[in-house]
């Protein structure tokens, strides 16, 4: 059975070329264009795509107030298709929190070849997109998030460190998970496959939601409990040791695994600088980046957990940590934030 897709944009340029390059995939079928959200509605009542793809900026009725009609009456995976601005960033995060899978850049200038530039990307994320788990969409989701309420865990957490990696569907459940940890819970390090330009708004937005401190990482940066350091979306993040302290390391180093920053160059200097003082978190994710660093923190002594297939969008990088053997526990999502504390508790 083909993949049916429905394009939304407003951009007559856009939907011309996305069609163009999806109706070229031999096991895709495009069911429509839609100009617009009321146009794209009762094309999606006709057809039933398996995929929708959405500009956010539309004519008529914005976007994100679209896609959050669409996640509540009739959920349907959506691939957002958004500009790589600090504007764009923070839409485009919005929209992953109302329940979209995933985005593809749309580029400012050269739209036509910038969008067949990102082709092979459209397709993998359609791909995934079609088999991802819809969450369901919380009532009353909010863009700023109150802080949580301040715990304390009341022991020291100078000498433990978590790092987390996530990849599709990832800043939700990171988000998730932070905002659920006291303000002086262990430092954590993060590694989201993210664009550059993405991963500062995104810091900012996790930051606003959680009780602990959260930055974007820099680097030689000190690494102090109750705060989060989420890698550049270009850069790895590594874990350096420097006397009795941690520093954050980036790098411009090629690609591991596809992608910079890699959850496995970030898991494999945790091992070097922590070892078993260390708890290693695998979340949603397309692919297979950080299973094997996570095997060899499990290997050095460290704590090692990944999200369960059922809470997550797709199953890619746990489920092939899982087949590594490389957790010791596989955890509902809304479990992970306890368990980090069971571990810090256990670990004083």
């Amino acid at each position: 059975m083909p993949i049916r897709i429905l394009v939304v944009d407003d951009s007559a340029l856009a939907r011309h070329v996305l069609k163009d390059i999806l109706s070229n995939i031999a096991d895709f079928e495009v069911v429509g264009t839609a100009q617009d959200p009321y146009v794209a509605r009762d094309m999606i009542k006709q057809h039933s795509p398996d995929v929708v793809t959405l500009d956010v900026e539309m004519p008529r009725m914005d976007g994100l107030v679209f896609l959050e009609n669409l996640m509540r009456l009739r959920p349907t995976p959506v691939v957002m298709v958004s500009s790589l601005t600090v504007k764009g960033a923070d839409v485009t995060l919005r929209a992953l929190e109302l329940g979209a899978v995933d985005f593809v850049s749309k580029p400012a200038l050269g739209l036509a070849e910038g969008l067949r530039e990102h082709a092979a990307e459209l397709e993998a994320k359609i791909r995934v997109a079609a088999k991802a788990r819809l969450q369901p969409l919380r009532s009353g989701v909010s863009q700023d998030i109150a802080r949580q309420p301040t715990r304390q865990l009341g022991y020291s957490t100078t000498y433990k460190l978590v790092a987390m990696g996530a990849s599709t569907g990832g800043t939700e459940a990171l988000r998730e998970v932070i905002s659920a940890l006291p303000a002086d819970a262990p430092a954590v390090v993060v590694t989201q496959h993210i664009p550059a330009s993405f991963s500062r708004p995104f810091a900012e937005r996790v930051d606003r939601a959680s009780a602990m401190s959260v930055v974007q990482a820099e680097d030689n940066q000190q690494i102090l409990p109750g705060h989060v350091y989420i890698a550049p979306g270009d850069q790895h993040l590594e874990i350096v040791k420097s006397g009795a302290r941690w520093l954050c390391k980036l790098s411009d180093a090629a690609p591991v695994n596809r992608h910079r920053p890699s959850v496995d160059v970030m898991f494999d200097s945790v091992v070097t600088a922590c070892g078993k003082n260390a708890c290693g978190v695998l979340l949603t994710g397309m692919g297979d980046d950080g299973a094997r660093g996570l095997l060899r923190m499990k290997q050095a002594g460290a704590h090692t957990m990944i999200q369960d297939e059922a809470s997550s969008v797709v199953w890619g990088m746990p489920g092939a940590a899982a087949k590594l053997d490389a957790a010791e526990r596989i955890l509902n999502l809304h479990d992970v934030p306890k368990a980090i504390i069971e571990w810090v508790g256990k670990n004083r």
